[in-house]
């Protein structure tokens, strides 16, 4: 007799439907992508409400002074783009003036580590270029959750705790935010920020003072972001203010309301790898996207189909592969606008042949092992971090990704939207968390810290300069199948990104699991490279496991060579999905952290 209901349980169904599809790492943002459908706009409007409302509901995890990159498949252009939302180093961020200050790494906090805001000029750009609807459709949304609240989630408050006294004691425009009635809000407390709403609701009054013409009001919007108020007070308080930053001293900003004015996202062809039927999608260099695509080139010598996915032969060869393509990403990226980088080699098969034999099926290195390629490349200095990977101590360091012992510290957010004519968005807005540093307090937001990201070595690719683009950790994802558009997907997680991104993607393809499957499935993280953070460290041999995972292949793993820890059962990555063949929409969001939600009919 055949099994009624041959499904294995997921933690929630995978959503399908002919409509449309949304999914973010927050259920409030996902509804009100949904309702942006609903109303009658496409996959871009949407993406562009869900994410205003992010900066509102997950303020730990992104915000205005943050930036995104984006992939969107635009049906009408009958192609994939990346927009490139990463603002980069502001004219007077040099070398010589950090090293001037006493430093010898960007502060991972604070006013010296804030690049141009990239966000805000993103979505205009893809509301105007992509978009149907005006600025107030997609606006109202987070203007309303803003002004009127919207209940705490759980993490929010911890990571407001955590930062409490550094509030109270340096940053009191953040404790005149974060701290209502003087006190860290409690889980569930309708939290407002007043500040932010007005700040929103000033530029679109004054979009709208432009007439009725869509495109007219968003370009008067983004003269007040870029040119107008906003820019001011960013640039009046880098001038005016010292602040206290993880160096230990305070320090005055170098952002300037002209760094504003002169930048604007940039649009370009996204990296690619073909893997079987599937071409894999990816920002450029000045991310970290492309180290997805060298581990697949390396994986691809591999027999993976079949495997079990949380059994040892999977996790080691993924792992492994994953060392060698990030000790890639360590020497040889960086923005191409400033350094010739040599990424068709590092994702060729002659390059990735040789590299291939570099790892033993047997055993796990415990070597920081990049390329060599003549002429190319900067030498990484490693830092070995001591013990446990400290959480996000007092001052707020780094990007807060998922903690090992449950402790999640904050993240990044993500989107992925697909509409009934097919039109589809995967984006990781992240930066200007309340962490990050100060609340500006004449338009209620905090700058970002992405410039930690550069070296203060000349001689690196991803060093420091003017005008620069950080080496942003921010990936989103697509992929073509048999030559159609068909997968969107990504993570928040700092260098864990395109860990896990790649983990689901190869449960997908090999082992056959469905979206929300392949979420749901145990996954782990190396921790062996150095992190893209301050303070740099890395961890050799480190193999961070969800406790989900076999006794037996923990037991393996550790007889290959593996420095093992075990997390909790569901501690590893926040991914979301969304996938169309045909009419049909389907999509998943993750269970860990309890904020991931898909919508979709």
């Amino acid at each position: 007799m055949s099994n009624v209901n041959p499904d294995p349980f997921t933690t929630r169904p995978e959503i399908e439907g002919t409509f449309g599809v949304v999914t973010s790492t927050h259920w409030i943002a996902t509804a009100v992508g949904m309702a942006a459908l609903e109303k009658g706009g496409n996959a871009f409007d949407a993406g562009v409400a869900t994410a205003f409302t992010l900066q509102v509901v997950e303020p730990h995890l992104n915000g205005p002074g943050g930036d995104v990159p984006v992939i969107v498949h635009d049906v009408k252009r009958g192609k994939s783009e990346v927009i490139c939302g990463q603002g980069p180093a502001p004219a007077k961020a040099t070398i010589a003036h950090y090293r001037s200050e006493g430093l010898d790494m960007v502060p991972g906090t604070g006013l010296l580590a804030a690049c141009v805001p990239g966000t805000f000029e993103t979505w205009m750009l893809l509301l105007r270029d992509y978009g149907t609807m005006k600025l107030r459709d997609v606006l109202e949304p987070a203007i309303a959750y803003a002004r009127d609240g919207y209940p705490l989630v759980e993490r929010a408050s911890a990571t407001i705790q955590t930062v409490e006294q550094l509030f109270r004691k340096y940053w009191t425009t953040s404790a005149d935010v974060y701290l209502p009635n003087g006190e860290v809000p409690k889980p569930g407390t309708i939290f407002t920020n007043k500040k932010l709403a007005e700040t929103y609701t000033r530029i679109l009054s004054e979009a709208e003072s432009a007439g009725h013409d869509r495109v007219a009001q968003i370009e008067r919007a983004r003269q007040a972001w870029s040119k107008g108020f906003v820019a001011e007070a960013i640039d009046k308080f880098c001038r005016t203010q010292e602040v206290m930053d993880v160096s230990g001293s305070p320090h005055r900003g170098v952002l300037s309301a002209d760094d504003m004015a002169r930048w604007q996202p940039t649009i370009e062809a996204p990296l690619t790898y073909d893997y079987g039927r599937y071409t894999v999608q990816k920002a450029g260099v000045w991310s970290q996207g492309p180290v997805m695509l060298q581990q697949l080139a390396l994986l691809k010598g591999f027999e993976l189909d079949g495997l079990d996915p949380a059994g040892a032969d999977f996790i080691h060869l993924q792992i492994e592969a994953a060392k060698l393509a990030y000790a890639d990403r360590e020497t040889f990226y960086g923005d191409p606008k400033f350094t010739n980088i040599p990424i068709e080699t590092l994702l060729s098969d002659a390059y990735n042949n040789e590299r291939r034999k570099l790892i033993s099926k047997e055993h796990a290195s415990l070597d920081f092992r990049p390329g060599s390629l003549e002429g190319f490349g900067g030498v990484v200095k490693l830092r070995r971090a001591e013990g446990h990977r400290e959480a996000v101590g007092a001052m707020g360091a780094g990007e807060p990704t998922v903690g090992r012992f449950g402790e999640v510290r904050g993240d990044t957010v993500h989107f992925d939207i697909i509409d009934k004519a097919g039109n589809m968005i995967s984006a990781t807005p992240s930066g200007g968390w309340l962490q990050s540093s100060p609340v500006i307090p004449e338009i209620g937001f905090c700058l970002g810290s992405r410039a930690q990201m550069f070296w203060l070595e000349e001689n690196h690719p991803a060093a420091l300069a003017p005008g620069k683009r950080p080496r942003t950790t921010l990936s989103p994802t697509m992929a073509l199948r048999d030559g159609e558009p068909y997968l969107s997907w990504g993570s928040p997680g700092g260098d864990q990104q395109d860990q896990w991104i790649t983990q689901f993607f190869l449960r997908h393809v090999h082992a056959r699991l469905n979206l929300q499957e392949a979420i749901d499935a145990p996954a782990w993280h190396s921790e062996h490279f150095p992190i893209s953070f301050w303070p740099r460290t890395s961890r050799p041999g480190v193999l961070v496991l969800e406790n989900r995972v076999p006794k037996s292949t923990i037991d393996e793993l550790k007889r290959r060579g593996h420095v093992v820890e075990i997390g909790p059962d569901w501690s590893e990555g926040r991914l979301t999905a969304a996938s169309k063949v045909g009419p049909r929409r389907s999509a998943a969001a993750n269970p860990r952290g309890m904020q991931g939600y898909a919508a979709g009919r």
